[in-house]
């Protein structure tokens, strides 16, 4: 019975939250949206390789100059989150404190600093760096690391949680030092789990450089915000279609990884 009466809350959360916002599906048809998703859906099949203006630019490179910013920008960022985030991870875990009176203080003041970081979105985070520092790499690169070294932190952190500790607890009674029975009866447990959500939030990381590029900077989505400006649907696709093949590139490199992982 809990389980039913959880899902009709949930199903009735849901439908008071569609009635107060007033969603209306004719909306499609009374605004012309319909006509508008026909066009760009049947643009899927016919993506431009020449720009649509009539002034012979090859899109190609294009396309391939953004992808590559688009993925500068992600793994500059993801370079920085998976550093700081592991840190702060491993000091918001109650096993790295385990039996130590400071962790009792030190443990919910790294989490609540974890929160901070990740409460606010990249997008809010690009408005603030864009006013304080400009349109730089620099603040395109902090605005995706910031937020995104919160959420990598609580994942590590719960993923170092959730561990066997049985092999860390018998090299420290063994005689191991506290950091060296983590290194060894502990981090490699957790290792594959680890690597397999980093790569993930590559891919996620990969998404929020290409949206960057509607504040200005030069990803995908500067492109691709400019062709959809003068409804250019079919360089739309091509650039779609190219974040799409870095998405499948990260993921095809997750898999290859972990399979390592698993065999070593």
């Amino acid at each position: 019975m809990t389980g039913i009466t959880g899902r009709l809350a949930a199903a009735g959360v849901v439908l008071a939250c569609v009635a107060w916002l007033r969603l209306d599906p004719s909306d499609l048809w009374t605004t012309g949206g319909w006509q508008t998703l026909t066009e760009f859906a049947s643009a899927a099949l016919h993506p431009a390789w020449v720009d649509e203006g009539g002034r012979g630019v090859w899109l190609v490179p294009v396309a391939l100059r953004a992808a590559r910013a688009t993925v500068a920008f992600a793994a500059a960022a993801m370079g920085i989150s998976v550093v700081a985030g592991l840190v702060l991870g491993v000091l918001a875990s109650p096993v790295t404190w385990r039996g130590h009176p400071v962790g009792s203080v030190a443990v919910p003041m790294v989490r609540v600093w974890i929160a901070a970081l990740r409460s606010v979105h990249e997008l809010l985070w690009a408005m603030l760096l864009l006013a304080a520092v400009g349109l730089s790499p620099t603040s395109a690169v902090l605005a995706i690391a910031i937020p995104y070294t919160g959420i990598l932190a609580k994942v590590y952190s719960e993923l170092i949680d959730e561990a066997d500790r049985d092999a860390a607890v018998a090299l420290e009674a063994a005689g191991a030092g506290r950091i060296a029975a983590f290194a060894v009866g502990i981090l490699p447990r957790v290792a594959p789990d680890l690597v397999a959500y980093t790569f993930y939030r590559f891919e996620c990381a990969l998404r929020s450089s290409a949206v960057l590029g509607f504040f200005g900077f030069p990803t995908l989505g500067y492109t691709l915000a400019a062709s959809a400006s003068n409804l250019a649907y079919r360089e739309v696709w091509l650039y779609l279609y190219a974040l799409l093949a870095l998405i499948l590139v990260a993921d095809a490199w997750s898999a290859a990884v972990r399979r390592r992982l698993v065999v070593a």
